[in-house]
């Protein structure tokens, strides 16, 4: 998986947007923001699409602990309690885990957000674009050791079937974009509302 240069505006949702400001300005001069600077509290209205993750060592290889899977996302996965589980373990089979991992790697090897927006097309038929954003922190501000995950299941056609979304869809999630995102490109006066940002 490729993934472009994007400046931090081509993040669509408010949520996510917000929580990407919020990483640039944590980040200070540090590579990445220091995984301490989060605050619990601050997240705790948006838990329901967030997952947070930790990298860990694993013969030496590298593999994605899940430490927090919210309600949404479970929903979306069809699997309802995956906190400590490995990622690998619970994304969809087949040959779609390489690629379902690529961007949390990016994330890890750049120091920098990833962004994706993949087509998925529910049980109901409703075509359902899956939002990812991808925040790297670590406990040194240099390496990263953990990954904030933020989602967005969004259908322009209204509601849509979000039960088992994500599990093995009938037709394989197609990519419409694959950033990494370069926070020296903020512009600190663009409008929350600029983009066709929406909630």
């Amino acid at each position: 998986m490729e993934f472009s240069l994007a400046r931090p505006d081509v993040v669509r949702a408010i949520n996510q947007r917000w929580l990407l400001k919020a990483w640039i300005h944590d980040k200070g001069s540090h590579r990445i923001p220091l995984w301490q600077s989060v605050d619990a509290e601050d997240l705790s209205r948006l838990a329901g699409s967030l997952s947070i993750l930790q990298v860990v060592g694993v013969n030496g290889g590298t593999r994605f602990l899940i430490r927090f899977h919210g309600k949404a996302i479970a929903e979306a996965y069809g699997s309802p309690d995956c906190t400590g589980k490995y990622l690998d373990e619970v994304v969809p089979g087949n040959d779609g885990t390489a690629a379902h991992l690529a961007p949390y790697q990016q994330a890890l090897e750049s120091g920098q957000p990833i962004y994706t927006i993949h087509d998925v097309t529910g049980r109901d038929r409703r075509l359902v674009h899956y939002e990812r954003l991808l925040l790297p922190y670590g406990r040194d501000g240099k390496n990263v050791d953990h990954i904030l995950a933020a989602f967005e299941f969004v259908c322009t056609d209204g509601g849509f079937d979000r039960q088992a979304l994500m599990k093995m869809p009938a037709i394989p999630p197609a990519l419409r974009l694959s950033a990494k995102i370069a926070p020296s490109a903020w512009a600190p006066g663009l409008p929350d509302a600029a983009r066709g940002e929406r909630r």
